[in-house]
């Protein structure tokens, strides 16, 4: 009885020396690494003067990594001017003496699709980089920013020569809610 007392013993003992062995095999994790991603960081987020966005491109081939890349980015700053033209046009719209709000909405809303499409061919490229990874790829890290004032400035000049808008527009009521809304985006 003994014997089998002492064996019971010593098995709990093997296994827990052959788990301790196998911990000890393992590998130490690598501290954490910074990533730095070129072009981003704050230099590159809009502020009260310039819509701005930034992006990466991946391919096998050089130009279509920077197409890529123009396209994301272009997509990202066409969001955001968006968002920040409808809280505008809400905010201008509401204010405005005009009897019918929702038609002059609607309007308007329309009015700024075309605007914005026409500012984004006109973007400016303010940082690009160009890697190639492990896998042999193209990599483009690219900004691009548009002038909010040159947007404002194209809103004036597309809403002067509209009928409907030019009734009830008022540029600095305009430009003053434009302005607000730029000014809680650096808040």
């Amino acid at each position: 009885m003994k014997k089998y007392i002492l064996v019971l013993g010593v098995i709990p003992l093997l296994f827990s020396c052959s788990g301790s062995k196998k911990a000890a095999d393992q590998p130490v994790p690598e501290p954490d690494v910074e990533v730095v991603m070129p072009c981003s960081g704050a230099d590159f987020f809009t502020n009260k003067k310039y819509f701005r966005a930034h992006n990466i491109g991946v391919s096998l081939d050089q130009v279509v990594s920077k197409k890529k890349a123009l396209s994301n980015a272009r997509a990202d700053l066409a969001f955001s001017v968006n968002s920040l033209v409808e809280l505008v046009v809400d905010s201008y719209v509401e204010s405005s003496e005009f009897n019918n709000v929702e038609v002059l909405k609607e309007h308007f809303e329309g009015f700024s699709d075309k605007v914005i499409r026409e500012e984004l061919a006109g973007v400016k490229t303010i940082c690009e980089k160009l890697t190639k990874t492990s896998e042999d790829k193209f990599k483009t890290y690219i900004a691009i920013e548009l002038s909010a004032q040159k947007l404002v400035d194209k809103f004036h000049e597309r809403m002067m020569k509209d009928d409907l808008l030019k009734i009830d527009y008022d540029y600095e009521k305009f430009k003053k809610a434009f302005e607000e809304e730029m000014q809680k985006l650096n808040s």
